[in-house]
């Protein structure tokens, strides 16, 4: 089976695509089965944040795109900025991964964390979109560089 040793970005035309989780990009050995059927090993040196338009290098030269998947997923609404600060707070004390944005945030469906925000006054719905959080303060994407 041809290997993807490294994480690249190409302007070229994949040789495929392969659409994945947020759990599922965050990797470095595993068997893949692109979009168009193209089997591969994902054998990269160290566990990596695998990010929407990452081309994965494989040994014959060819590259494979990887795609973000729709998930499910709640966008939760602020009132205004101080609002978002005071709901982030909330979101980061619970270290839940979440998309950040100027008047809202996106984080995966839970329905306790849910009726948390409606009770901090956010107005929450669901969407069906690609997850990308925030990564990690201390390390690299979902990594930390000391004990937790």
């Amino acid at each position: 089976m041809i290997r993807a040793t490294s994480i690249t970005h190409s302007h070229d035309a994949p040789a495929d695509t392969v659409t994945l989780s947020y759990d599922d990009r965050f990797r470095r050995r595993i068997a893949l089965k692109g979009d168009g059927g193209l089997a591969f090993l994902l054998d990269l040196a160290q566990t990596a944040e695998l990010r929407d338009g990452d081309d994965l290098a494989l040994e014959d030269g060819r590259h494979v795109r990887v795609r973000a998947a729709d998930e499910p997923l709640m966008k939760a609404t602020a009132q205004d900025p101080h609002h978002l600060i005071r709901i982030a707070w909330h979101v980061g004390n619970r270290h839940l991964p979440c998309e950040i944005y100027a008047d809202h945030l996106i984080l995966r469906t839970d329905h306790v964390i849910a009726d948390m925000l409606e009770k901090l006054g956010a107005r929450v719905e669901q969407v069906n979109a690609p997850f990308n959080p925030e990564g990690g303060a201390y390390g690299m994407g979902r990594t930390h560089s000391h004990d937790h």
